[in-house]
């Protein structure tokens, strides 16, 4: 915290001004604080257990290399990259940690993944932001499941909820009570089922105010007519980059983006649409586990 000093008619006076320090309402302003998390043991084992989803087994000295590639990249940019303990490793999806919680303007909500194995990750996420000083303002409850991979604020007063295997009805009216405004809900496809989830950032990425990446295939009719009510340009991402993350990128700040390499089309067309475009190795870190680099990363400081 700063004080200040005001002159005005003669009387000098102090004025405290108060530093932010979370807040997080937003997919595309300046990112400033983000926290990540390393691949450790766990996720050095997850092919071992079915459940987890995993591809192939896993590399784990490329998956720790490709992510450290992914956060020079990433503190590159500018934010403040925060990296939470080795310690914290009985869990190999906790290295997606942006599904844990939300980060609010008014504190966090720590969120109730559906995935099984998964949800024991809010504690973790959400001893680290107690620990900074963030307060947390609420929390999803049983039955209630939500990840974070089902939300986004397309608006700082505008939260979109996708409805999924991963996120149910219950989850979604605690959200909504929760954060309160304009909440926006869309039905997400079942797809190829739980092996395959689909998030509802599985198909879109906001990148500016108004431009965001879609893969219109799987895109909810009503999400797409919001977006064309609010005017917002589309980049459309082909089907063979949708399975290699093309449709999953992080806007470090208006139309700076970090996206997956192995997507060409998509970012030869986020430069056409005037973006910087940087990238980073994703095939065990990412494509193995399912997770692009907004999975990767929990922003607590935006704006």
């Amino acid at each position: 915290m700063s004080v200040l000093r005001s002159e005005a008619r003669g009387y000098p006076s102090p004025v405290t001004a108060t530093v932010r320090r979370f807040g997080a309402q937003s997919m595309t302003s300046e990112l400033r604080d983000v926290l990540v998390k390393r691949p450790g043991r766990a996720f050095g084992g997850a092919f071992d257990d079915p459940a987890h989803g995993y591809l192939h087994p896993v590399d784990l000295d490329l998956a720790q290399r490709q992510h450290d590639v992914f956060t020079e990249v990433l503190a590159s940019l500018g934010p403040t990259v925060h990296v939470l303990d080795d310690e914290l490793d009985d869990d190999p999806d906790l290295v997606y940690t942006f599904d844990s919680l939300l980060v609010t303007d008014a504190g966090t909500i720590p969120l109730r993944p559906g995935k099984p194995n998964r949800q024991g990750e809010p504690s973790v996420i959400e001893a680290w932001t107690s620990a900074s000083g963030i307060p947390t303002v609420g929390r999803i409850e049983a039955p209630g499941t939500i990840e974070g991979g089902d939300t986004f604020w397309l608006m700082p007063d505008l939260l979109c909820i996708g409805r999924t295997l991963r996120t149910n009805a219950s989850g979604v009216d605690q959200l909504e009570d929760l954060v309160g405004g304009d909440v926006r809900v869309f039905d997400l496809p079942y797809g190829k089922g739980p092996t395959e989830l689909i998030h509802l950032l599985s198909v879109i990425s906001p990148v500016a105010d108004d431009l965001a990446v879609v893969y219109l295939p799987l895109l909810p009719v009503g999400l797409w007519e919001l977006l064309q009510d609010l005017e917002i340009r589309l980049v459309n991402v082909p089907d063979d980059e949708f399975v290699t993350l093309g449709c999953n990128v992080l806007a470090v700040r208006p139309g700076v983006v970090i996206i997956a390499e192995g997507n060409p089309a998509t970012a030869s067309a986020l430069s056409a649409a005037g973006c910087d475009v940087s990238t980073y190795p994703a095939s065990e870190i990412g494509i193995n586990g399912s997770g692009g680099p907004t999975c990767m990363t929990r922003p607590i400081l935006r704006g």
